[in-house]
Order: C-alpha cells, then structure tokens, then sequence
C-alpha cells in the first residue's frame, strides 16, 4: 500500500512510467530527480500520509526503498 503511494506520488512529480519505479530506483540517478522534485515530494508524502518529514532524514533518503522504509515507521 505505502509502495504503490510513493510509486504513484513519484510518478505524477517525476512523470515517469509508475512500471518503471521499483524499491531499488534511485531518486538521483534513474528517476533523475532534483533537488527541486525531492522538496515537493516530501510536501507530497506530509500531505499523502498526514506526516511531518524532519529534515535529518533527508540527506539519508537514495531509493525508493528508502522512502518506503521511513514511511512504514511513521505511519505504523
């Protein structure tokens, strides 16, 4: 559930091919997101999941699987 959110919140940002998003993609390196992407992605996922992001976890998110790992310890 969380893993088809991110995919879908991703792909509606990046507009790539929700197929193309796996637990192992890389933000940077092959969804070729920017800085710019991550902020709003991160404004997508507190919205989505009704969450506050800290900022210290920022620098520690490279995948998808990443994303979903987090999320999956705030939401419960």
């Amino acid at each position: 559930m969380i893993f088809e959110k991110v995919t879908k919140l991703l792909a509606d940002q990046l507009q790539v091919d929700p197929g193309e998003i796996k637990m192992e993609s890389r933000l940077f390196e092959d969804l070729h997101a920017d800085s710019a992407n991550v902020m709003i992605l991160v404004m997508d996922i507190e919205e989505a999941f009704n969450i506050t992001v800290d900022d210290d976890v920022l620098p520690r998110i490279r995948t998808v699987g990443d994303v979903v790992t987090y999320l999956e310890k705030a939401v419960g």
